[in-house]
Parts: structure tokens; C-alpha cells; sequence
């Protein structure tokens, strides 16, 4: 299995393996894919140069690279402080009041002045992208669309490629007249932030409007072989996959999370804006239905969403509950039944893939034999 895109990124295998993971990622890059870090959480540009230096020397020299949140519309910016205050008080109670409802421990110490994730901040993605190209990176990918024009032009002046996500054809045209390089058509069933298309619809529909221009990278509810062939087979050039990685051993999840991930079937997730501001895919659980009961508050926008559930979804997934811990996955969270090294899961991927498109080629070509 191989495509023009393996060229171009200088990988093995036409896939792109997205996780907030430098571990997963470092596995990804070496086992023959492109791994690339999720930026969003770190809110000090120091922390981030020290990861991608210490990817640098894990990756053993193969291609990776990172993935930062830049919305298209740049959301209200400022320091923590100054955006605290825009934070509706009765906002807050209903968090406090669900936490004690849902029996989570109170704040370790320090915890309540620990900030919320600032990379959702313009200000904040600008030093993860000027970082990001002091460093062998292969690949600058948004998240939310195309980065801002001038952020792009820097990123094509250090020889780095551009990518960006895109949940619907026009949105496609627009990145591309926007000078991106590769386009991401992430369907509806991916985790994290995502549109309301499915993959199969909205693939072939995104490499007919710009597939001719750029490679199309199929997203969303991909992770076994054959739903890479199947990709490929709508015109993708190759996947990015995201959610199958954190079922890994190099995932470091806490044991709550974990267990919650391997017992959820591809039914138990729900798309709300309760996790960032933005539409995204969550594992569904008694945090999220009370964000659904009669009588919730409606989600702040961005970034002020994830400033007011920050310190919660810290004591959330501290606690120890399966039952509330807040994750973004996708719909093939089905398919994490057991904890794997990423290398293992890479090579199955790709083992089925071959076998997929082998016996799909043998159907084109016409029966040998005849009859009397």
C-alpha cells in the first residue's frame, strides 16, 4: 500500500497518525507512518521545545509533525485573567454543583489555580507554530481550518507543507485558494472537533472539488484495513487517524480512562460543544448528559468553554470514575478492545489494507475458464 503522498511526506505508508501523545507520536513516525503532536496543550512555548526536541531524537530521524487549533474567526484573545470575567457566574455554579452531584473529589491543592488549555488562543497557536519551525517538522496541520494567511506563508518560507481539516467541499475550495497544501476530509463520525457529514459522502465529494489541486486525506471512523481501502477507494491519497491510538500502550492514560475507552462501543460517544466552544465528538457519559439535562446552560464559545471545564476535566479524570472521565474520541472507539504497541497496530492496519485492495483488484478482472 503505497502513494504518492508516502513520497511526499517521506513515509512508508500513506498515513498520518494525529495524538497528544509525543510517545505515540514518536511510535507512529518510527513504525513507518507520519505521527503528529496535538499542540493544544501546552501553554507554555518552553514546554513545547522541549517535546519536539525530545521527539527529535525519537522519531530516529523519520519525518513528524504537529497539529495546532487556529480557528478560521479568531476567538475572543487576552490573558486568563482578562477573559475569566466573561465567564457567566451561573455558568460556574452549574459546573461546581454537577461536579458535587457526580461524586468528584475536590481540587488537589494547587489545582484551582492551575489555567485552563490557552492553546485554543491565536496568540497562543502563533508561539506553538513559531516553535514548531525551529525544529525537522514535515507537516504544519490546523485543526479548525486554514491557518491565517501569514502563517502559512512562514511555514511554506521554512519548506513545511501545510494541512487542514475540513468538514465540508466549499470549506475545502476555500483552504486551498488559502494556500493549503494537503486537505483533511474528516467526516462525521470522528472524535474531537468535527462536521456533520459523513465519510462517506463527504470524500468523494472533497476529492472531486480539490483532489485534482491537492492530496485528500480521508478522517473519521477509520481504523482497521479495510476501511483504509475503502478510503482510498473514494479517492483519498491517503488517511489520518486519530482516536485508534489511544487504545496504545504508548498512550499513558489513567486506568479510569482507559477502562471507559476499552468498554465503549461505537455508539457511545456524542458531538456537543461542551469540551471546547466548537461541535467535537466525546465519549458520552454521565458528564456530558448533565450538560444535556433540562435546565443546562448553552456552551460558551470558544476559548471561554474550555477556560470555565479546565480545572473540572482535571478533577474528572482524577477521580478515578469511568463513568465521568471527558475524552474526545471518535465513533471507532468500538474498535479498541485491547491495549496494543502502536507498531502492532500499525502493521495490521496496513497488513489488511493490502488484503483488502488485493481481493477488491481480483474483482475487475474476469473470470478464467468457460463453460461447455
Amino acid at each position: 500500500m503505497r502513494t504518492d503522498l508516502c513520497d511526499r511526506l517521506g513515509i512508508d505508508h500513506p498515513m498520518v497518525g494525529f495524538s497528544p501523545s509525543e510517545h505515540v507520536v514518536a511510535a507512529i513516525s518510527r513504525a513507518g507512518g507520519l505521527g503528529v503532536l496535538g499542540c493544544v496543550r501546552f501553554n507554555d512555548p518552553d514546554e513545547l521545545d522541549a517535546v519536539l526536541s525530545w521527539l527529535d531524537d525519537a522519531t530516529g530521524g523519520r519525518p513528524y509533525g504537529v497539529d495546532v487549533v487556529m480557528p478560521s474567526h479568531a476567538p475572543a484573545d487576552g490573558a486568563p485573567s482578562d477573559l475569566d470575567v466573561l465567564i457567566p457566574a451561573g455558568h460556574r455554579d452549574f459546573v461546581e454543583h454537577t461536579l458535587l452531584r457526580l461524586g468528584v473529589p475536590p481540587a488537589l491543592d494547587g489545582e484551582s489555580d492551575r489555567a485552563g488549555v490557552l492553546g485554543w488562543l491565536h496568540s497562543v497557536a502563533r508561539s506553538h507554530v513559531e516553535v514548531a519551525l525551529t525544529h525537522p517538522i514535515r507537516l504544519i496541520a490546523n485543526a479548525l481550518g486554514p491557518p491565517p494567511p501569514d502563517v502559512t506563508d512562514r511555514a511554506h518560507a521554512h519548506g513545511v507543507p501545510v494541512a487542514a481539516l475540513a468538514g465540508r467541499a466549499d470549506h475545502a475550495r476555500s483552504h486551498v485558494a488559502g494556500g493549503v497544501d494537503l486537505v483533511v476530509a474528516q467526516g462525521y463520525e470522528a472524535g474531537g472537533h468535527t462536521g456533520e457529514i459523513g465519510s462517506m459522502v463527504l470524500i468523494p465529494e472533497i476529492v472531486d472539488a480539490v483532489g485534482a489541486q491537492v492530496p485528500v486525506l480521508a478522517a473519521g471512523g477509520i481504523g482497521s484495513g479495510r476501511q483504509i481501502a475503502a478510503a482510498l477507494a473514494l479517492g483519498a491519497r491517503g488517511v489520518w487517524l486519530g482516536s485508534i491510538w489511544l487504545g496504545t500502550e504508548e498512550y499513558r492514560s489513567t486506568p479510569a480512562l482507559r477502562e471507559a475507552l476499552l468498554r465503549a462501543g461505537s455508539g457511545d460517544t456524542v458531538r456537543s460543544r461542551i469540551y471546547s466552544g466548537k461541535p467535537a465528538r466525546l465519549l458520552r457519559n454521565r458528564w456530558t448528559d448533565a450538560w444535556n439535562a433540562p435546565g443546562a446552560p448553552v456552551p460558551l464559545p470558544m476559548p471561554l468553554q474550555n477556560l470555565l471545564v479546565a480545572q473540572a476535566h482535571t478533577r474528572l479524570m482524577e477521580s478515578g470514575d469511568p463513568s465521568v472521565v471527558p475524552m474526545p474520541v471518535g465513533q471507532i472507539v468500538g474498535r479498541m478492545n485491547a491495549v496494543r504497541p502502536v507498531a502492532d497496530v500499525l502493521a495490521d492496519l496496513v497488513a489488511e489494507a493490502d488484503v483488502t485492495l488485493s481481493r477488491l483488484g481480483s474483482l475487475g478482472r474476469p473470470a478464467t475458464g468457460g463453460q461447455d
